[in-house]
């Protein structure tokens, strides 16, 4: 493609900065919650399990209804979705806000987690339609990708803000933005196209079948933080949920129009892609979670010291829509996505090393290789999980990949907190929750170097790939061949 191909115009940039802006707030939304959650407690008098449900409500919706909302953007129009839900996404952070009791809140996060469920998708359909594949794409998802990892780290220290004059501020500050996002939105996005009709109808039993198992899934994930949920119940709910996504395998085999074309699921670059995402998600969902207890509960730091100390993460915003997308077009998606996790697998095993009287410095380089990891690896995982998807099915593409860093995250915070409770047992002492906390950092070590495996497997594949051509005279189809396995 040539530089002036390459090149994006002024309303090429509004609507990429407002798909980006929708991304943003979604993760600023989730990051400043997590910060205000003691005050939230406090003011509302929340028991902890209402209030470890304000968290996995949100969870519940967006990963129940994720593959739903992909599809729906891909039949329905990606435009008209984003629109819609967007606007849902508004009203019921504001109800959040208002919420007098713990019910209201659980109500309002889950009906939060839903319009994130169907927006979402379809903002990547969004970017991936308005900018053609090539250097254009690479730029646009390197900024999309940078404004959503740096919602989350920048919502950190916005929720110590905000939280300290009101934690119903948390709330009401989304409405703003949403707003302003909105009316951008109504004035600026196009769908690529037209989007596909089904002749025989929506696929209800898919839709009622996967919307079924991922709630149950989700769900099933939730219930192992706490252990007095009980282990049987969590393994029921988590064999009913497996249940239901076997009757879902049979329902798409047989319909017409199925919800989900299962043969997508038959590339190794998208699946790759997907397990990565999980990996490095759950990885990083579940270092915070332990990083946030060791600072305000072993070390007494505030909330708003907290999201200071991890703000160097956050350099991601700067770094993946300014040298990602340059590695990208240098080196490939895959090295520059591999570099990225070997960077997350670095920074955590520095971790282990923490202590009761750590200073900072000894924790920078931890934040400092994460911040580098995410401007690495989040973008091209975005690119991955989308490249060589067509059009009337990149919402589902979008779906199945935000699907695995909802499900990342709740495995990654269960698992963190299953090895944490364990190691630490009935013991109280600063030393024995030191020591629990260096045995649950293990799993986010464990889980970086899982990515980066499977990762490195997919560039042996595409190297191997490449070698094809040389193997025999029948070049031509050979390399054709090699090209459907990148």
């Amino acid at each position: 493609m040539s530089a002036t191909h390459a090149r994006m115009d002024a309303r090429a940039w509004g609507v990429l900065l407002v798909l980006a802006g929708a991304i943003f707030l979604e993760g600023i939304d989730v990051a400043m919650l997590n910060v205000a959650l003691p005050a939230i407690r406090a003011d509302l008098g929340l028991s902890t399990g209402t209030l470890s449900g304000v968290v996995s409500a949100y969870v519940l919706g967006y990963a129940g209804f994720m593959l739903l909302g992909g599809r729906a953007a891909d039949l329905l129009g990606h435009r008209r979705m984003f629109l819609l839900w967007l606007g849902v996404f508004l009203l019921f952070s504001g109800l959040g806000g208002l919420a007098t009791e713990g019910w209201m809140l659980l109500a309002a996060r889950f009906v939060t987690g839903v319009s994130a469920a169907f927006m979402t998708p379809a903002g990547l359909a969004l970017v991936t339609g308005n900018f053609p594949e090539g250097p254009q794409r690479t730029r646009a998802l390197g900024v999309y990708a940078g404004t959503a990892a740096g919602g989350f780290s920048l919502g950190l220290v916005a929720g110590g803000l905000l939280a300290s004059i009101g934690w119903r501020w948390v709330f009401f500050a989304p409405v703003v933005l949403s707003a302003v996002i909105l009316v951008a939105a109504l004035l600026l996005l196009k769908d690529a196209g037209t989007p596909e009709r089904a002749a025989g109808g929506f696929d209800l039993a898919g839709a009622f079948s996967i919307t079924g198992a991922m709630l149950l899934l989700a769900y099933g994930v939730v219930r192992l933080e706490d252990t007095g949920e009980g282990t049987v119940g969590t393994l029921g709910v988590l064999a009913a949920g497996a249940a239901l996504l076997g009757v879902f395998v049979l329902v798409e085999r047989r319909a017409a129009n199925p919800l989900v074309r299962l043969g997508i699921l038959r590339s190794g670059p998208l699946v790759r892609a997907n397990l990565g995402a999980l990996l490095f998600l759950g990885s990083f969902a579940g270092f915070q979670f332990l990083a946030t207890l060791y600072l305000q509960e072993l070390r007494g730091w505030s909330a708003l010291q907290t999201g200071v100390a991890m703000l160097v993460i956050g350099v991601d915003t700067v770094l993946a829509p300014t040298l990602t997308p340059r590695l990208v077009n240098r080196f490939g998606n895959v090295p520059v996505l591999l570099a990225g996790l070997v960077a997350a697998g670095a920074g955590y095993a520095l971790f282990l090393g923490l202590d009761l009287d750590w200073t900072y410095a000894a924790m920078l380089p931890t934040m400092v290789l994460l911040g580098l990891a995410f401007s690495l690896a989040y973008g091209p995982l975005t690119m991955a999980a989308t490249e060589g998807v067509a059009e009337s099915e990149q919402g589902l593409a979008g779906g199945l990949l935000y699907t695995s860093f909802q499900f990342g995250t709740a495995l990654g915070l269960s698992a963190v907190t299953a090895v944490s409770v364990a190691a630490l047992g009935d013991a109280t002492a600063p030393e024995a929750r030191l020591e629990a906390l260096r045995s649950a950092l293990a799993v986010p070590v464990a889980a970086a170097v899982a990515a980066a495996v499977i990762t490195a497997f997919g560039l042996r594949r595409r190297a191997r790939g490449r070698r094809l051509p040389e193997a025999g005279p029948a070049t031509g189809e050979v390399h054709v061949a090699a090209e459907g396995v990148r």
